[in-house]
């Protein structure tokens, strides 16, 4: 068959089925069950119609909403391919997702099929759907035994006829709708997104010639973040795999740093959260071992950022570098598993100066941009021209404009259709083609710098505007603090709520204290206090880790006010 760069696919399953026809032996997926287990694209292929034939047979119809909830295992991409093979629609939520989450979703997209991996899941779903009035026809669950659910093995077992289905979805027309992908709702109920099959498949066409390049094919990538996130879903869920990567699952974050050693993949994708809590984690080894060791560290990051920023190292700092990276740069690149070509940072602003701390011992962190409603990758970062401060340049086929107010628009094929259900909000998002993504930026050169968010501002009482992600990105840059919400709209001056870093609390001021000497005078932290971790289980976190202002100063609005007094 041509190769995977030759190919032209009309949708998703097009590709996936194609390629599993042309690369039967070749692995496709790698997943823990009391060991590394293998699956083969050939094995994918089959397993994809089977479950095909098994959703037709319960009386899924195109254009049919299926929501899928699970954790990143095969069952995921295979059904995730089988509910768009039939025309229907994905549904991919999260796991972590309450029960009230997952009623909003089900009233709002009208689903009425579900597919779960575990028992626990189901029990939730089902009590979602109670909760929405919903009527579930049918309930899937991987885990098979699951009171009043439908079995996966059974599932297997329909009979199929993989030619066939594979004859069939090439008549998938590449504007058909693909899922419904539910944003994470920092500030409010969330929005599904409608992603057609074209808006995925424009983020590969312009990721494929940066993979090439990079020569990946055949490489393992490790799959960190949630499949039912609109970034790992199109990137790790069809985009990596379709380019020729092995995708390896990921057991967690308690098992990732072992995995990495183990596992030595190419490519990473992974949240600013994720590199602040290595860095940390860096950080604090380096002051327990203390003397020389602690000097070599500091020279050579030093001199890494001298090599990245300029001036020019001399001879003498040339020798010194290439000595110190093998004697500290490889062993933190030792701990990705030193075979690391790309970790690519998303879903929120890198600060440039946490990016600069893994560049400068050879690690290839590359920004990337984009949001759900465009598919949802705008821009990245080519490892061979990375300028940290931004986050690239648009893929190929994206077109990117400056609105009159400051405000980032972009066009092609990879933007949505809309919201669902909601019209007013996709005639705010979508005028005569241009996505507004609702963040500040320019472009310099042909790359985007983001600069802050339009609609977050905070105007303080004297009339100042002052820009909350700046602040508490340069809070959370300090070792001491683990995360931070700013507030003061309305008020004579800026206060902060802060979560400390473990055994950090009592270094929380001087913290503050150094944000405070890199800010203006309008923009000084006034007053702080310590509050508890804010999480995914007590509803201020998001499941990709951002962090939902809205409701932290809800929650804190007594703490806020207090504060505010005091300043």
């Amino acid at each position: 068959m041509p190769s995977a760069e030759e190919r032209v696919w009309t949708s998703l399953p097009h590709m996936m089925l194609d390629l599993a026809g042309g690369w039967r032996e070749r692995p496709m997926l790698r997943h823990w069950q009391g060991g590394w287990q293998r699956m083969s694209w050939g094995e994918f292929g089959r397993r994809v119609a089977a479950i095909a034939a098994f959703l037709r047979s319960q009386g899924v119809a195109p254009g049919d909403r299926v929501l899928l909830v699970s954790e990143n295992r095969p069952e995921f991409p295979i059904a995730d391919t089988a509910i768009m093979a039939i025309g229907a629609v994905t549904v991919p939520t999260y796991t972590t997702n309450t029960v009230s989450d997952h009623a909003h979703i089900l009233r709002d997209s009208g689903a009425s099929f579900a597919v779960v991996s575990t028992a626990k899941l189901a029990e939730r779903v089902a009590q979602a759907a109670a909760q929405a009035g919903v009527a579930l026809e049918r309930l899937v669950c991987m885990e098979d035994g699951a009171p009043g659910c439908l079995d996966w093995s059974a599932a297997l077992a329909t009979p199929a006829d993989l030619d066939l289905l594979a004859a069939e979805v090439e008549q998938i027309p590449p504007g058909r709708l693909a899922c419904l992908v539910y944003t994470s709702g920092t500030g409010g109920l969330p929005k599904g997104v409608m992603l057609p099959h074209r808006a995925m498949l424009a983020n590969r066409e312009g990721v494929a010639r940066i993979a090439t390049r990079l020569q990946l094919d055949g490489t393992p990538y490790l799959s960190f973040l949630p499949l039912s996130h609109s970034y790992e879903h199109t990137v790790g869920g069809f985009l990596l795999p379709s380019l020729g990567l092995e995708v390896v699952y990921s057991r967690g974050a308690d098992r990732l740093a072992a995995e990495l050693k183990e596992v030595r993949p190419t490519v990473i994708t992974a949240v600013p959260r994720l590199f602040e809590v290595l860095r940390g984690r860096i950080e604090a080894q380096v002051e327990k071992d203390g003397g020389f060791k602690e000097k070599l560290f500091r020279r050579a990051l030093a001199l890494g950022l001298k090599r990245l920023d300029g001036p020019r190292l001399n001879l003498f700092e040339r020798a010194q570098h290439a000595l110190l990276d093998r004697l500290v740069g490889a062993k933190i690149r030792d701990r990705f598993g030193g075979k690391l070509l790309a970790l690519v940072s998303g879903g929120a602003r890198l600060d440039p100066d946490l990016s600069g701390f893994f560049l400068a011992f050879g690690l290839p962190v590359i920004q990337g941009y984009g949001q759900t409603e465009a598919g949802p990758v705008i821009s990245v970062n080519p490892p061979w021209e990375n300028r940290r401060s931004t986050v690239g340049p648009p893929l190929p086929g994206v077109e990117a404009r400056i609105a009159e107010d400051g405000e980032l628009c972009v066009r092609g094929e990879l933007v949505m259709d809309g919201y669902w259900n909601d019209a007013e909000s996709t005639s705010r998002a979508l005028v005569d083609g241009w996505l507004h993504t609702g963040d500040v930026a320019e472009i310099v050169d042909g790359y985007i710098r983001i600069t802050d968010r339009k609609r977050d501002f905070i105007k303080t009482l004297g009339g100042d505007m002052v820009s909350p992600a700046k602040l508490e990105g340069l809070l959370m840059a300090e070792p001491e603090i683990a995360q931070a919400v700013v507030a003061g709209e309305g008020r004579p001056a800026i206060v902060a709520l802060v979560v400390p870093a473990d055994g950090a609390a009592d270094k929380v001021q001087a913290a503050i204290a150094r944000v405070n000497g890199k800010l203006s005078n309008i923009e000084r932290i006034r007053g702080s206090t310590v509050v508890d971790p804010f999480t995914v289980e007590n509803g201020l976190l998001t499941p990709t880790m951002k962090v939902k202002r809205r409701l932290v100063l809800e929650r804190h609005a007594a703490a806020v006010e207090g504060l505010a007094k005091r300043g």
